[in-house]
């Protein structure tokens, strides 16, 4: 079976190049520690230099030693070389992301990462770097998370319907990186690796537990998750009852925290594809409730679920002003040509709602394909 092998990407391998016996380089270790969480245009260009020196000698160790210095010169090739039992030809048909945070120290080693594996025949392989993931704050480690679940919800589902299996590598990356993919990886990966740290290097597999969510505990709060996972920013008042896990307050709002989005993203396709939600500033017409009743297809029906979330929160931002939605390019909001007063928008690519514009509300008319409702619009 084709394997994807998400590997998170630590620093020791520029660290372990200084020569700590060079009175030149004493300070080095010194110097990289304190710029850890630093971009590459906040470091100061003799760091940047000490970077660039370290790089170019983990380049040439690793172009020139056998496996078991590799293995011991990187931590996170060190869990790839023991996924594949030492030979890297086994997986030249796998994909390989290589997590890194935003971070110049956490892109270069991974970019020596990357290089290294490609030169191995690893073609399909990438980096990855969460906008904002560092360790400088409790507020950008919890932003980085949260674009990282984002993205792993993104990509992973894709390649599960293609049969991969899915990998954790956490053997390199910081503890408090190890620590959350350690727990979201019981829901996304299929295996999370990690090495037994000994002369023999061996192979430490934690197989996905059986974890699921009791949606019966948030099934009365769809319509607020909903609202929230659209971007929406909610009172105290309107979020009672969620559990408190899976909130954050932001500027005296309620949003979704890293465990509420990760725990939603987990049944939100079985709580969507139910009855039509009944969303603020959103009034459905029979026609497009019986549209709706005709789709029987788990997705499309939480696609649209997820638009009208996040129509709705754009009219409540707005106090009712559609000229919102025109400036959302995903919906490409716009009126019917001789249709009086009727209005469109788009769901995916072929899949439109017609709609019009009333006294601050939506009233929703049709939905279904395109040249359906266009034809019919009514």
């Amino acid at each position: 079976m084709r394997r994807a092998i998400i590997s998170t990407i630590g620093t020791s391998l520029l660290t372990n190049q200084i020569n700590r016996a060079n009175p030149d380089e004493k300070d080095w270790y010194s110097h990289l520690r304190d710029t850890a969480n630093l971009s590459e245009e906040k470091t100061p260009e003799d760091v940047q230099q000490i970077i660039a020196t370290l790089k170019q000698r983990a380049d040439k160790q690793l172009a020139g030693a056998k496996i078991p210095q590799i293995r011991r010169a990187s931590a996170e090739l060190n869990g790839i070389y023991g996924i594949y039992q030492g030979d890297l030809s086994q997986g030249k048909e796998d994909i390989h992301f290589l997590v890194a945070t935003d971070t110049i120290q956490g892109k270069i080693t991974a970019k020596i990462v990357e290089d290294f594996l490609r030169k191995q025949g690893l073609n399909n392989t990438s980096i990855y770097s969460p906008s904002a993931l560092s360790t400088a704050s409790t507020e950008a480690f919890s932003l980085g998370i949260d674009a990282l679940i984002v993205w792993l919800q993104d990509t992973i589902p894709p390649l599960k319907e293609n049969k991969y299996k899915i990998c954790f590598n956490l053997v390199g990356s910081f503890k408090s990186l190890q620590g959350y993919l350690n727990t979201i990886g019981m829901f996304y990966a299929d295996e999370i690796i990690y090495i037994f740290e000994g002369e023999k290097s061996e192979l430490i597999t934690i197989p996905r537990l059986p974890i699921a969510v009791d949606i019966s505990l948030i099934k009365p709060y769809t319509l607020q998750l909903a609202l929230l996972d659209a971007g929406a920013g909610l009172s105290i008042s309107e979020t009672q009852g969620i559990p408190e896990t899976m909130l954050a307050e932001v500027d005296e709002k309620m949003t979704l925290s890293t465990w509420g989005q990760l725990i939603w993203n987990q049944c939100k396709n079985d709580l969507l594809c139910e009855d039509l939600l009944p969303f603020p500033r959103l009034e459905f017409q029979d026609s497009f409730k019986a549209d709706y009743n005709k789709e029987r297809e788990e997705q499309p029906r939480v696609k649209l679920q997820e638009t009208l979330a996040k129509i709705s929160y754009l009219l409540k931002e707005s106090n009712g002003d559609v000229s919102i939605l025109k400036k959302h390019g995903g919906l490409q909001y716009d009126k019917y040509t001789n249709m009086g007063n009727v209005d469109h928008f788009r769901v995916t690519q072929g899949v439109r709602v017609s709609c019009r514009s009333d006294q601050g509300k939506l009233i929703l008319y049709r939905y279904g394909k395109e040249e359906e409702v266009n034809k019919n619009p009514y």
